[in-house]
C-alpha cells in the first residue's frame, strides 16, 4: 500500500511556496505517496498550484491559538481521512510545538521536524538545525524528506507554481484588465512589518518610468497592503490616474495567476515575491531588512536589489535605529535598469 504522508504548512505565504520542492522530493522518493497538506486558509491557494497534492485540509488554529478540544477534533478527522489506518508519515515544517501537536495527537507513527519550542516527544524524528551549514529555508525543508544522516543539499530545485489560465483570464474580463499589452507589477506591501517596505515615493517613480515606457502598472497585494497602495497612486501624482489599484481586489490565488503574465514584478520580500518567482516572472526582489541568503526569490529570471550597508540585514519589523537606510536609499533609477535588464519586454532603454 502507498505511503500516505501528512505535511503541516507554515503559517507565512512565501514559507509555503518554499516548502514546493520537499513535496517534489516526498513525491520522488515515495512513489505514488498520497500527500496531504495542512495548511492555513490563507496559504491553501498556493497548494491548490502545487504538483504532487492530493488534499488540502484546512488548519484554523491561527497564530497564538491553542484550542486543545478542536486541535483534537481536528486529529480524530484525520483518522478518519485515512481510514483505519492514520498518516504513515507528518513532516512538520513550522518549529512551534503546537504545530507538531497535531500529528501526535492523530497517531502519525513517524513525525519528522526540527528540534525546537519543547517538541520532544511529539517529533519521533527531531533532527539538528545547522543554521551556519544550510542558510537557505528551502534547504532546510528539503532536507527533512530525506534520512536523518543524509547531508543536507544546498541545491534544491526551485519552486514551482502551476498558474491556473482559466482563472486569469476570468478575473481580468471582471476587472477589465487588457492581457494583450505587457505589464509591470508592484508588490508594495509585505505582511512582516515597515522594515521590509520600500518607500512608497520610490514605488510611484518606479511607476512613473514603467507609464513612460508604454508599459501598464497594476499594483497587487493584500486587504492589508491597500494603504501602501493608495499611498503609491497618491505620490505619483498626475500618473496615478494611469495606475491599476488592485491590492486587496483579488484573492490570493488569482494574484498568482496575474504575476505568471507579467513583463516584470517588482516586490519587496514578501509571499507575492516568491510566487512571482515560482510562476516564472520576471522579477526584481528588494530586499533591506531581510536577508536574499535566507529566502532569496528561486527563480533564473530574479534579480536582487539592495544596497550594502552595515546594518542590514536587521530581521526587525521597523528600522531599529530609525534611519531606514536600506530601503530608502535603494533608488528608483537602480530598480528601474535593474528590471529593464532583466526582461528586455519590460523596458526599452530612453
Amino acid at each position: 500500500m502507498s505511503e500516505r504522508i501528512l505535511v503541516v504548512a507554515p503559517s507565512w505565504v512565501g514559507d509555503a511556496i518554499l516548502s514546493e520542492p520537499l513535496i517534489a522530493r516526498l513525491a520522488e522518493r515515495f512513489a505514488g505517496a498520497a500527500i496531504d497538506v495542512l495548511a492555513p486558509p490563507w496559504c491553501a491557494p498556493v497548494y491548490t498550484r502545487m504538483r504532487g497534492v492530493r488534499h488540502v485540509i484546512d488548519n484554523p488554529f491561527g497564530h497564538g491559538r491553542f484550542d486543545l478540544r478542536g486541535r483534537r477534533a481536528l486529529a480524530r478527522s484525520l483518522r478518519a481521512e485515512t481510514g483505519e489506518r492514520s498518516y504513515d508519515r507528518a513532516y512538520v515544517l513550522p518549529n512551534s510545538w503546537k504545530s507538531a501537536l497535531i500529528p501526535w495527537l492523530a497517531g502519525v507513527p513517524t513525525r519528522v521536524g526540527y528540534r525546537g519550542e519543547g517538541r520532544w516527544g511529539l517529533l519521533t524524528d527531531a533532527r539538528t538545525l545547522d543554521r551556519k551549514g544550510v542558510p537557505r529555508l528551502v534547504d532546510r525543508f528539503v532536507a527533512l524528506a530525506d534520512e536523518k544522516r543524509a547531508p543536507a543539499s544546498q541545491r534544491s530545485p526551485a519552486p514551482v507554481l502551476i498558474a491556473d489560465e482559466r482563472n486569469r483570464r476570468s478575473a481580468a474580463a471582471a476587472m477589465d484588465l487588457d492581457l494583450e499589452k505587457p505589464v509591470a507589477i508592484l508588490c508594495p506591501g509585505a505582511e512582516f512589518g515597515p522594515a521590509k517596505r520600500w518607500p512608497s515615493e520610490h514605488f510611484a517613480t518606479l511607476a512613473q518610468h514603467f507609464l513612460r515606457d508604454g508599459l501598464q502598472v497594476w499594483l497587487i497585494g493584500s486587504p492589508r497592503d491597500r494603504p501602501e497602495a493608495s499611498a503609491v497612486i497618491a505620490a505619483a501624482g498626475s500618473a496615478g490616474s494611469s495606475i491599476r489599484d488592485l491590492a486587496g481586489r483579488t484573492d490570493l490565488g488569482t494574484a498568482i495567476d496575474l504575476l505568471a503574465g507579467a513583463s516584470v514584478v517588482v516586490s519587496n520580500d514578501s509571499g507575492l515575491m516568491h510566487a512571482a518567482a515560482a510562476v516564472g516572472a520576471p522579477v526584481v526582489a528588494l530586499f533591506g531588512s531581510s536577508s536574499p541568503e535566507y529566502t532569496p526569490p528561486l527563480s533564473p529570471r530574479a534579480t536582487i536589489a539592495r544596497i550594502e550597508i552595515s546594518c542590514s540585514p536587521c530581521f526587525q519589523r521597523e528600522c531599529p535605529l530609525g534611519h531606514f537606510r536600506c530601503m530608502r536609499e535603494l533608488e528608483p533609477v537602480t530598480v528601474y535598469h535593474l528590471a529593464r535588464v532583466g526582461d528586455g519586454r519590460a523596458a526599452q532603454p530612453e
